[in-house]
């Protein structure tokens, strides 16, 4: 995945996340909606966590092909 798709990616990510806070936020959402939230997150870090990989393999003259997706519970234990 190239970062123009990733940065694409996350874009989605981010316009469905504010679209079911807004429902939250209103009262309007349903159960399935407010589980979709935790999995939003999720699949964001994951996101931004290949990008930061990508940048910092360019940085040091290595391929960003070579950065893969680390799994969710590695990358959710990250301290920030």
């Amino acid at each position: 995945m190239q970062d123009n798709e990733i940065l694409g990616r996350i874009g989605d990510l981010i316009d469905e996340e504010h679209q079911l806070r807004a429902r939250i936020s209103s009262g309007q959402a349903t159960t399935d909606e407010r589980g979709r939230i935790k999995h939003l997150e999720e699949s964001l870090d994951q996101c931004w966590d290949l990008l930061r990989q990508r940048r910092a393999r360019r940085g040091v003259g290595e391929n960003p092909d070579g950065a893969v997706a680390r799994p969710i519970s590695e990358v959710e234990g990250y301290q920030q």
